[in-house]
């Protein structure tokens, strides 16, 4: 596994920059925006952006990548990427911050493609489990650090755009001098929506009602942190906590999935993180402990909703429609997340900051009430015949969820006969 990893360590060098970059300027633009009163329903609006772009960007980069190549993609996307950040410390403007996050959306969903893409050329059956692990801590990480990066300058100048925008540069130095060859890289054709939805109602809706959910979380956490009267250390602090918290319950929420019934467990996560979003204002005030010990527990059950949606779908899909639906239900997520800001936008500015616990506690419970439904609809697939979950983030980063679906396939060596008979029933 170590030499695994030590092949790919250009990957997550630049990787880990790219996060970097990203965690930072996220976090950034919602406190800037605050500070220069652009209002929360425009906030949303300029973070939504960003989720826009991302869909955009995922569909279009796969194209790219078949014509011109891993590296030249990767260059191209990064040096955009590194631009848009500069132009945001320029033009403070609400129109043109909306541009900017969705040129940045597309930019990114590229360099994620290449990425995973890449990291899944160098794994093996024998190794791509721990790599993905080291995957998402890098990528988890990354962002978490990029918090902390917040506490280097005054919100209020430009360093902080030029570091956002120096860190993404640099991950083009470890790609370009890597020696090892790109890739071939051939991109699935997604399953259509409505089949999807057909084989697997509740993987469909809980993504969507994920992607609404932790769009809202990414978007306007850090929003949120600044109308709440937290200092930048202390918005750094909350918003590394969300993320920590996702990465702490990921695995074992996973490994928990695996032993019982998927649909029960996935029931009890979101339940829980609608309770922990709906009682999360009692924290609100100046109990700072509480307030970051919400924090990790909403992301903790929120974040890994999305690898229980997923790991859900595919218990009723054969081994060769798992790549292409992720695609699929990755589109799904990624609408979803676009309507977080936008809708938990408009919540807080009529509620106030307390809105945005409440809109995620709302989110959930509605998954939590479909789940039911469904297991009410149905029997559970029994516990032998699940396949195994795979940590995934949401759209921030998973563009193409290539790799994960790989780890499925790869572990799952059952007799394609008795898949389609046993799990072609609809849940």
């Amino acid at each position: 596994m170590f030499a695994a990893v030590r092949s790919a360590w250009a990957l997550f060098v630049g990787l880990g920059m790219i996060m970097l970059g990203n965690g930072l300027q996220s976090s950034l633009l919602g406190i800037r925006a605050s500070a220069e009163n652009f209002g929360t329903e425009t906030t949303g609006l300029v973070m939504s952006g960003y989720f826009v772009g991302f869909l955009a960007g995922a569909l279009v980069t796969p194209r790219a990548v078949g014509n011109v190549g891993h590296v030249r993609v990767f260059a191209a996307l990064a040096s955009t990427a590194s631009t848009a950040a500069l132009v945001h410390a320029v033009f403070v403007d609400p129109w043109i911050w909306t541009v900017m996050r969705f040129l940045t959306g597309f930019c990114y969903a590229g360099l994620y493609i290449v990425a995973e893409s890449w990291l899944n050329d160098r794994s093996t059956n024998e190794t791509r489990g721990s790599m993905l692990s080291v995957y998402m801590l890098v990528v988890l990480g990354g962002i978490a650090g990029g918090q902390f990066l917040l506490n280097l300058s005054d919100p209020n100048s430009f360093v902080l755009f030029v570091l956002a925008s120096v860190l993404v540069s640099l991950a083009l130095v470890p790609i370009s001098v890597s020696v090892g060859p790109a890739p071939d890289f051939t991109a699935p054709n997604p399953v259509g929506i409505r089949a999807l939805y057909r084989a697997s109602p509740l993987g469909v809706v809980g993504s969507l009602g994920t992607g609404v959910a932790n769009g809202a979380i990414f978007g306007m956490g850090a929003v949120y942190a600044s109308l709440a009267g937290l200092e930048i250390s202390e918005i750094a602090f909350f918003v590394s906590m969300l993320i920590f918290g996702g990465m702490a319950f990921q695995w074992p929420i996973g490994r928990l999935s695996d032993k019982l019934d998927r649909r029960r467990v996935l029931a009890a996560v979101t339940f829980s993180a609608a309770l922990v979003g709906l009682a999360a204002p009692l924290f609100s005030g100046d109990n700072r402990i509480g307030l970051y010990a919400v924090a990790f527990l909403l992301g903790g059950m929120s974040f890994p909703m999305y690898s229980l949606c997923l790991a859900h779908t595919n218990d009723f899909l054969t081994p060769k429609q798992m790549v292409a639906a992720s695609g699929s239900l990755m589109l799904v997520n990624g609408s979803g997340a676009i309507f977080g800001p936008l809708v938990v936008s408009q919540l807080m500015g009529r509620v106030g900051p307390d809105g945005f616990f409440t809109f995620v506690g709302i989110v959930h419970a509605a998954i939590g009430v479909f789940a039911i439904y469904r297991m009410i609809r149905r029997a559970a697939v029994p516990v032998d015949e699940q396949g195994p979950s795979v940590p995934v983030t949401t759209s921030m980063n998973a563009a193409t969820a290539t790799l994960p679906l790989d780890a499925f396939r790869d572990h799952r060596d059952r007799d394609l006969a008795a898949m389609t008979t046993g799990r072609g029933r609809r849940r």
